[in-house]
C-alpha cells in the first residue's frame, strides 16, 4: 500500500497504463483496481462529486497496490489537499498554462521543503498506516500530473515542464480541440500535430508525457509517439458499448443461427 509504487515506475520511464473510475463505490473501486492497471483516475473535475463522497475508496485502491489519481477541479489547494488528505498519491491539475500556474500547483501538493501544503492526513488513520511515517515520507511518493490542454499550454510547454516537482504532462485532447477552434473534433489535422510534437519537444526532459483516449489502436499509436502515461477509457464506456452491441445482435438476429 504505502508507498505506492507509481512514482518509481515513472522516473524509471515505465510504461504506466490507468483507466477512469466511473462509479466511486468500495465495490466498483476494488474490482476496477483488480484489472492489472497502475493507477486510477477518480475525477472530481467533470463528475457531481468533490473529495467528502469519496470516503475510503482511495484506502480500498491502495489496498490493490494500485494509485488512486484524483483529478480536482481546479488548481486550488484547498482542492488538492483534501484530495491528498482523502489518500491520493497522485494529483492531476487541469487547465495549466503557464509555468506561474505549475509551480503554484507544486506548491499546494507537496508538502515543505518542496511545497506548502498543510500536514494533517485522514486517510492513515482509515488504512492504519503509521501517521508519522506516512506524513515524513509522502512527498517521496506523490505524483503530479499537469495537464497541457491548449495553445498556450502548448506554446508555453519548456517552461512549464521545467517547473521543479512535476512528474507528468497530460494532454487532454478534447480541450485542446476547443483550444485550436475545432471543438470536440480530437482528430483534426491542429490536434495531432500537438500531441505529435510534445513528446518530440521534451525528449530527454525527464517528464513523463501522457494522455487519455479509449480506442486501443490509437493509444498504441500515441504510445509509438512517445506517450508512456496512457488512460485507457473506462469501464463503464467499454461495457456500454458491448451491451449495446449485443442488445442490437438480439434485435437483429434473436435466435442466432442454430446447427441444422
Amino acid at each position: 500500500m504505502y508507498p505506492n509504487p507509481l512514482k518509481q515506475k515513472i522516473k524509471a520511464g515505465q510504461l504506466v497504463l490507468g483507466t477512469g473510475l466511473p462509479v466511486f463505490t468500495p465495490a466498483v473501486a476494488t474490482q476496477t483496481a483488480r484489472t492489472g492497471v497502475d493507477f486510477l483516475w477518480i475525477d472530481t473535475e467533470h463528475s457531481p462529486y468533490g473529495a467528502e463522497s469519496l470516503e475510503a475508496v482511495p484506502v480500498l485502491v491502495r489496498n490493490q497496490g494500485v494509485a488512486p489519481m484524483i483529478r480536482v477541479a481546479w488548481n486550488d489547494p484547498h482542492l488538492i489537499k483534501k484530495a491528498m488528505d482523502v489518500g491520493a498519491s497522485a494529483i492531476m491539475v487541469p487547465q495549466v498554462n503557464t509555468a506561474e500556474e505549475a509551480a503554484r500547483a507544486v506548491q499546494y501538493t507537496f508538502y515543505p521543503p518542496i511545497g506548502q501544503r498543510g500536514i494533517s492526513p485522514h486517510w492513515p488513520l482509515v488504512a492504519g498506516q503509521d501517521w508519522i511515517s506516512t506524513i515524513r515520507t509522502a512527498n517521496d511518493e506523490t505524483v503530479l500530473i499537469v495537464q497541457i490542454e491548449s495553445v498556450q499550454a502548448y506554446e508555453n510547454l519548456e517552461a512549464i515542464a521545467a517547473v521543479p516537482g512535476i512528474d507528468v504532462l497530460l494532454v487532454g485532447p478534447m480541450d485542446l480541440s476547443a483550444s485550436v477552434g475545432k471543438i470536440a473534433d480530437m482528430q483534426c489535422p491542429e490536434v495531432q500535430r500537438i500531441m505529435e510534437d510534445i513528446p518530440r519537444r521534451l525528449a530527454g526532459s525527464g517528464i513523463m508525457i501522457g494522455t487519455t483516449l479509449t480506442d486501443v489502436s490509437e493509444i498504441q499509436q500515441k504510445y509509438r509517439w512517445g506517450y508512456r502515461f496512457l488512460n485507457i477509457g473506462s469501464p463503464l464506456g467499454y461495457g456500454l458499448n458491448v451491451v449495446r452491441q449485443h442488445v442490437e445482435t438480439m434485435r437483429t438476429n434473436p435466435g442466432g443461427n442454430p446447427a441444422q
